[in-house]
């Protein structure tokens, strides 16, 4: 019989002579930790009642203020899609954080909820710090515009997993609102007004036909130099708006109340303008039999949107069907609220617009502009 030789395993293990670092093998611990302390500074700024314990534990700790008497969690989840491709090419990564923030505070807004904490996920295969450390402070800054604290979050470097200088982002965001302030959208009737406040341009959706109309611009030569007062590409790339705290302090202003006789009155909706545009999201708020009658012209085209209408080639339909065509948040109110709420409004600092009524649907469409 054949007799294996003395300490054969550990003699295969020998031959790997050249230690590996995981370092070595593309994940840098040090740049992870140079990271985490370039970003508290970031964070600190964030931070609200309710942070028991943020950045740099394992979990992060909020307590849900005693303000709230039957307080209801709601949460939103959302990326920046493929804006980050301009993101990547043009090297503007400042912004694309509080793209980021507003997708998902935004949402939950919609609720009536108020933002109570933010979390992020970074995730790349080589880790820059100053590209990572420019896009947390981007999700810091959009945490502070909406009185939302950033507690947490994960960077993960993964060698092998995306193209050199590409990353990719998720967040997620929790409010909370009275069980009893929850909006719905189901006091929703007929003769209610409907107005739209408006975009900081694109926000983060469509960006897939955006950046085809870019390439389709490029080959003819004919890319503007501005847009909106604004350098080309600052306007393409402009941050996504965030309603939260204008909207919250209407919604203080102007609840939904309803009368002995069963009458409401106040914001009786909200509806964010994301992917699928006016048309596919207005009908998500509406009681089923009700639509929305938009007035074309009632809120003005900017040069950003005329430009991708005429380089797509596109109808009205699709533009409102793919891009949130210059109305970011839509609100619903009844129509003795709706002079009273355009003004709350545009004392904070929106650009409000009268854009339509709601009517009997009948064998309609739920959105229509005419």
């Amino acid at each position: 019989m054949t007799q294996s030789p003395k300490n054969s395993q550990n003699s295969i293990f020998h031959t790997m002579t050249t230690p590996l670092s995981y370092k070595d093998a593309g994940v840098d611990i040090d740049a992870g930790d140079a990271l985490i302390e370039r970003i508290k500074p970031f964070a600190k700024k964030t931070m609200r009642d309710g942070v028991l314990a943020g950045i740099g534990g394992f979990g992060a700790l909020f307590e849900v203020s005693k303000k709230f008497k039957e307080p209801v969690l709601v949460s939103g989840t959302d990326g920046v899609g493929t804006k980050l491709k301009l993101a990547f090419e043009w090297q503007m990564h400042d912004t694309v954080g509080i793209d980021l923030v507003a997708m998902s505070v935004n949402d939950v807004l919609v609720q009536g909820a108020e933002p109570l904490f933010f979390l992020d996920y970074f995730a790349c295969g080589k880790l820059h710090i100053d590209t990572a450390a420019a896009v947390i402070q981007g999700i810091a800054k959009g945490c502070e515009l909406s009185g939302c604290a950033l507690i947490g979050g994960e960077t993960a470097e993964m060698p092998g997993m995306y193209p050199a200088g590409e990353y990719d982002l998720a967040g997620f965001a929790v409010g909370a609102v009275e069980k009893a302030k929850i909006l719905t959208g189901a006091s929703i009737g007929a003769g209610d007004v409907v107005l739209g406040l408006k975009s900081n341009g694109v926000h983060s959706n469509g960006f897939s036909l955006v950046r085809k109309c870019i390439e389709r611009a490029e080959t003819a030569g004919n890319i503007p130099a501005s847009l909106d007062g604004q350098p080309f590409k600052q306007a393409v790339m402009a941050p996504t708006r965030l309603y939260v705290l204008n909207v919250l302090k209407a919604l203080a202003a102007h609840p939904l109340n309803t009368a002995e006789n069963g009458s409401t009155s106040g914001i009786k909706a909200l509806a964010h303008i994301t992917g699928g545009g006016l048309l596919e999201n207005i009908p998500r708020v509406l009681p089923k039999g009700m639509a929305a009658h938009l007035t074309k012209g009632s809120w003005p085209q900017t040069e950003l949107f005329a430009w991708l209408q005429a380089t797509a080639g596109i109808d009205d339909i699709e533009m409102n069907r793919t891009f949130n065509n210059g109305i970011g948040m839509v609100v619903v109110v009844d129509a003795a609220s709706a002079a009273a709420v355009t003004l709350t409004l545009r004392d904070l600092g929106e650009t409000v617009f009268e854009i339509g009524t709601i009517a009997p649907q009948g064998a309609g469409a739920a959105v229509v502009v005419a």
